[in-house]
Order: structure tokens, then sequence, then C-alpha cells
């Protein structure tokens, strides 16, 4: 008798897979650790063959693992794409989602891709700029949503999450130790103040190297050692690393994830497109 794959296991499989874990992933899919662990075992059981690696520290999977990841996503997709097109027929149109750049990964791609499974007949633009310019944008009505990184929380906000800013620099990089300390970032970065406030405090000269209005530029300069730059923890692009500086220079203050809207809370679709936000910062 022919046997069947559970779609709830592989989507677990999945989830875990492109959240890095089983923490991450369990604020995606809105279960408890032990649940998603339960489900990873019961796909393992089913088919056989281990398709992790527990011995490693860090989760990875195995040959047939990766080999299971390919044919799961294809099924995943199969089965999303056969519900978008007879359910949920009566929401169309577009959202506006505004989001800085910088906290686009992990969360926003899965947020996305987990509204469209749900909603397949809504758009949503994706908006990446600053704080001031997405707040700005919000104020005028012409985005629906809006992620900020700000110290406070404005009236109508909700704090998601409070992280602190901590220093990144290219990998074995050693340009951290030089003085004046040079700095990368964005003209409209939020964060340059801060960051002006803790050197000066700290009795440490610095200058801005490197000032741009392009991400590229920055992240570029950093990584190749020309400079140091701050980002919210747990947000380090993979090309950086987190300065181990050992107090040689100033901590850094806490910086809060904020969402603002959404402007039509009535409406079924911007109300889900918002929860499933907050769910995936609960477990960023």
């Amino acid at each position: 008798m022919p046997r069947n794959l559970d779609l709830t296991t592989l989507r677990a499989f999945v989830t875990v897979t492109d959240a890095g874990g089983v923490t991450r992933a369990s604020g995606f899919l809105n279960l408890t650790q032990s649940a998603v662990s339960m489900q990873l075992k019961r796909l393992e059981e089913s088919v056989g063959v281990a398709l992790w690696n527990r011995n490693a520290r860090k989760l990875t999977l195995t040959g047939a693992g990766e080999q299971m990841l390919g044919y799961a996503r294809r099924m995943l997709e199969l089965n999303d794409e056969a519900l978008g097109k007879l359910t949920s027929n009566e929401y169309e149109g577009e959202l506006i989602l505004g989001v800085p750049h910088d906290i686009i990964y992990p969360a926003i791609p899965r947020v996305l891709q987990r509204f469209n499974a749900a909603y397949p007949r809504m758009k949503v633009q994706l908006v990446s700029s600053y704080t001031r310019r997405l707040k700005h944008l919000f104020d005028r009505g012409q985005v629906d949503l809006v992620l900020t990184t700000e110290g406070h929380v404005a009236p109508g906000g909700q704090t998601l999450l409070e992280r602190p800013l901590v220093w990144v620099g290219a990998r074995t990089g050693q340009v951290w130790t030089q003085r004046p300390l040079r700095l990368a970032f964005e003209h409209a970065c939020i964060f340059r103040a801060a960051v002006h406030k803790a050197l000066d405090a700290a009795g440490i000269s610095w200058e801005m190297a490197v000032e741009s209005d392009s991400t590229r530029t920055v992240e570029a300069s950093v990584s190749a050692d020309l400079a140091v730059h701050a980002c919210i923890e747990g947000t380090e692009a993979p090309y950086v690393e987190r300065i181990a500086h050992g107090g040689a220079l100033p901590d850094l203050p806490e910086v809060k994830i904020n969402l603002y809207g959404p402007r039509v809370p009535g409406a079924e679709s911007h109300r889900a497109l918002a929860e499933l936000v907050r769910q995936a910062f609960r477990s960023f």
C-alpha cells in the first residue's frame, strides 16, 4: 500500500531549515518548540532515514535531508497554490509594507510567503527605506503598515522587540583598533547620533570615513575593513562579524523595533499581515 507524506511535518521541516533552528521556527509556525521537534521526528520516522546531523553544534541537514528539502518545497508550493486558487477569492487588492532595510532579513521574506499563501489575490508591495521616511509615508497614508527602528515608540505604535546596537566590522578585521575610529554610515541612518554620543562620552575620537546614501557602499566598506558600523543585535550580515572589543569600545543603547498600522484596522487582510509580522518578530 502506498505511503503518504504528511504536509504538516513537511512544513515544519522546511520552516526549521529556513529559520535556522527550532526556536525561530516555532514562532513562525505558532507552535511550541517541543511540538516542532515532534514534527521533525515524525517525518524522519515516516521516511526511515536521518534528515538532520545532530552531532554538529549547529543543526544541519544530512544528504538525505537536502534531497527531502527539495521535494518538500515543491509539495508545499503545490499545496498552497491549489488552496490559494480555490479559496479567499473575496480578498483582492494591494497592501504596502514599509520596512527598514536592516531588519528585512530573516523575518520579512517568511512573512510575505505566508501572507501570499493565505491571500493569493492580494499584492504586497515592500518599501525599504529609513525609519524617518517610512513614518513620513505612513503619516501621509502612502503605506499601510510600517516597521521602524528607533529609541522610543510614538502614539499608535507597538514595540515588537527591543535589542541593543552592537559594533560590527570585517571578519578578523582590525580597523576598530585605530584612532580616530573610522565609521561608515548612511546619511539618514537613525543610529548615527547614538553612536557619536556613546563615543564622545567614552572619550574616543572618531571620524566619518564613509558616508553614503547607498547601503551597499557602507556594506562593502565595512566588509573590506575600511571602517566599522553598528547594527541591531541579531541582524548582523553574513560578511561581517560582531567586534569582540573587550570593552575597548563603548556599549551602545537599546533600539526598539516598532510596528505602526494597519491604517485600515477593520480589513481582515491588513490585520492578518500585521499579525504575521508580530509572530515573526516574537521568534526573532
